[in-house]
């Protein structure tokens, strides 16, 4: 990717990227001042997209789906090709999901990741230890090169408000998987370990910022959602960093956009 002043990176679960592009998703992308999108929840292989999304004009797209048809799976767009794309976390039972995009840029690595939802089939919490599983493992895939000093941006739907301030309805949702105590802790995790959220680094006590809502009639307009959507950035990576913002006045999806602003350097 050539030399830039600034390189925007947004990420954005689509909810269904073939229903985004009915609602405008490839109107916004032309207009979206980024060099590299992330998108979450593809479900469609990319042989059933649209040539105009699978290939739009000035716009380099790859994709990672899911075994199963019509669920998970990661996209990214970018201006220019990465140089390197990696999908899986050498695990098959993550593997299949088709959850991760590990995307190199010159010096910089960008993680696409649509963390699991913990709901299980019978709207318990049973897939929890599987989310827990897959965190863990993508945290260790991403060790060395923090350790190392490598600019890394992992960025997508992690499916957990990691604070109160990061829902609008916390004491309601103690027992909800997405705002879960092992699942809030495995966040902390990774703070402690030197990754930074970079929405909080710039607003650290911002409240009503929310990147995620039900798709019940009125839940959006009264702003009752959650922070799930988040981008961490390495030490590495930190110097660089020069804005981070949510865009809830996106529409097309249950999700907004994210995005972060770093110095052109960084490549």
């Amino acid at each position: 990717m050539g030399v830039r002043k600034k390189l925007r990176v947004v990420s954005w679960n689509v909810n269904g990227i073939r229903a985004a592009e009915r609602k405008g998703f490839l109107d916004w992308l032309k207009t979206s001042r980024a060099q590299i999108v992330g998108v979450q929840e593809v479900r469609a292989r990319s042989e059933q997209l649209s040539p105009e999304l699978r290939s739009p004009k000035r716009w380099h797209a790859c994709f990672s789906s899911a075994e199963r048809a019509g669920y998970s799976g990661v996209g990214l767009y970018s201006r220019d090709a990465p140089d390197s794309v990696e999908t899986s976390l050498g695990k098959k039972e993550f593997d299949v999901e088709g959850r991760v995009q590990l995307a190199r840029f010159g010096r910089l690595l960008i993680a696409n990741v649509y963390f699991p939802n913990g709901g299980g089939k019978n709207r318990d919490n049973g897939r929890v230890p599987y989310k827990i599983r897959f965190y863990k493992r993508l945290y260790t895939i991403l060790e060395e090169g923090k350790q190392r000093g490598d600019p890394i941006l992992v960025m997508g739907d992690f499916n957990t408000a990691h604070h109160d301030h990061d829902l609008a309805r916390p004491k309601q949702n103690r027992k909800t998987s997405g705002f879960l105590p092992e699942e809030c802790r495995e966040v902390t995790r990774w703070i402690s370990g030197d990754w930074v959220d970079t929405f909080r680094h710039f607003q650290p006590e911002a409240t009503g910022a929310y990147s995620w809502w039900s798709q019940r009639f009125g839940v959006r307009a009264k702003n009752v959602g959650w922070r799930i959507d988040m981008a961490l950035a390495s030490p590495g990576a930190m110097p660089y960093l020069k804005a981070a913002k949510i865009h809830p006045d996106v529409m097309g999806s249950d999700h907004c956009p994210i995005s972060v602003d770093l110095d052109g350097a960084i490549l």
